[in-house]
């Protein structure tokens, strides 16, 4: 597609709190792909209204030229764009603190894509997310969605699977995991290739290499550099060369569950609760400064949220620390970073805007990547994007140390999907859902499944 000054992209659920994060990465193409407007959506107003706000005095400190609008139906945030970008969370902010603060009650570690807080988040979003895919689907079939929501690999697996809408899934976890390796090697990007392999936030590095020579053994004998692959301190690096595999740090809450869940009980709270109050000082504060017409300050304040939240990601879970701790917050501009959420964004519609094929790690369909699994399973792979599409790299068989979680996360999500489709007055969707729980590996309870959805998802809850 050719540069044109009136292209359009969009973004359903423009209330969310990265929405200025990802409007000042769609400004900074819109020069070079002729991006004119990004057009918002969300059905809360008030959100979307002060995000756009923000977003709009972003543009201005940048000196840019895109236009920030509002829809105030989600069609006219469908129709005529090129680029859908979908970032949901049915139910806010308030849900997953509450979904995590259960599952600790009820003796699990509380995060919200994984275990019993994810399946919830699951079953609560991919009705609304194969809802919305459907007006894609039909108003806007060229479109591309570029989706944040989570759980990214499983809403990306129900919409390829139950509608025709393009798709494509983003996460910024393994770049992140890449790029602090190769800060901690002292090179640049261009220097070190990373084979990784799995599902999002269950995904392993298993190949690194240098100017080109495999690097993997050096890497893993190495604790100093195995420290530095994480913000705070995660994994035992005596389990790390055992597995032979660098682990995303999601993998934490497989293989050191208790600790989180202790961490976790100690503290008394959750990662989603602390950004819940983080959230809800943020925009008291926007608001106070965009109503005095001050937006300076507002983007000011804006950054220092995000460094914060950055920089005190997995310290609660880790080592029982806090997002509130004097230590906690990042010093640096968040906006120009070399990994993070806007950036996997602007590298996929670059890369699907051009003749020559980027590899960027997404979320979209096997096709005969991993031989283990289905050709229609939805892997976290390095692909080859271009305008031509989106082709995963080949990657052969799983291995041993990771063939079985993959494959019991894969039956867990096509469990969980089927419970989330099936209607509140079928009989056999309670049963559906407890089996989605039965199979997830960090639950594997039939016995805790019952009070488990009944805590996390009923209308009476203590939860609620």
């Amino acid at each position: 597609m050719s540069p044109s000054p009136t292209l359009k992209v969009s973004l359903i659920g423009g209330g969310g709190i990265r929405t200025p994060l990802v409007i000042f990465g769609i400004n900074e193409l819109a020069r070079t792909l002729g991006i004119a407007e990004i057009v918002l959506y969300d059905p809360d107003s008030d959100r979307v209204e002060l995000m756009a706000a923000l977003g709009r005095a972003i543009v201005a400190r940048e000196d840019g030229s895109l236009k920030v609008t509002i829809a105030r139906r989600i069609e006219e945030a469908i129709e005529g764009c090129a680029f859908i970008m979908h970032s949901i969370r049915v139910g806010g902010i308030r849900s997953r603190a509450a979904d995590e603060l259960a599952s600790i009650r009820n003796g699990y570690a509380g995060q919200e894509t994984t275990g019993p807080a994810g399946a919830a988040m699951a079953l609560r979003t991919v009705p609304i997310v194969l809802e919305q895919a459907g007006l894609v689907e039909r108003l806007n079939p060229d479109a591309w969605m570029v989706s944040f929501t989570n759980p990214a690999g499983l809403v990306t697996q129900a919409v390829s699977s139950h509608t025709g809408a393009k798709i494509v899934g983003i996460c910024d976890t393994p770049t992140e995991l890449i790029h602090n390796l190769t800060r901690a090697l002292g090179a640049s990007a261009d220097r070190v290739a990373c084979e990784y392999v799995g599902l999002n936030h269950l995904g392993w590095i298993r190949r690194v290499r240098l100017d080109g020579e495999d690097i993997t053994e050096r890497v893993l004998n190495d604790d100093a550099l195995l420290a530095a692959a994480y913000t705070v301190p995660l994994f035992d690096p005596e389990m790390i060369r055992q597995l032979g595999l660098i682990p995303s740090e999601y993998l934490y809450f497989y293989y050191c569950r208790r600790r989180a869940l202790d961490n976790q009980v100690a503290h008394g709270g959750s990662r989603g609760a602390e950004v819940e109050k983080l959230n809800k000082d943020l925009l008291k504060t926007l608001d106070g400064h965009l109503r005095a017409n001050d937006p300076s300050l507002a983007v000011d304040a804006y950054a220092a949220y995000l460094n914060r939240r950055s920089g005190s990601y997995m310290r609660l879970e880790g080592h029982g620390g806090s997002a509130f701790d004097a230590d906690a917050a990042f010093d640096i501009d968040p906006f120009r970073v070399a990994s993070g959420y806007h950036i996997i964004a602007m590298d996929v519609i670059r890369a699907l805007c051009s003749d020559a094929p980027s590899h960027i790690i997404v979320n979209t369909k096997n096709r005969g990547t991993i031989s283990d699994l289905r050709d229609t399973d939805v892997i976290e792979t390095s692909c080859r994007i271009s305008r031509a599409g989106i082709v995963p790299e080949p990657l052969g068989p799983l291995p041993d140390e990771t063939r079985g979680l993959i494959t019991a996360i894969k039956a867990y999500e096509r469990a969980a999907i089927k419970a989330a489709r099936a209607l509140p007055t079928d009989p056999l969707a309670r049963l559906t859902a407890r089996k989605a729980f039965l199979l997830h590996p960090a639950i594997q309870d039939w016995e805790a499944s019952d009070p488990l959805l009944r805590d996390l998802l009923d209308p009476t809850c203590i939860h609620c």
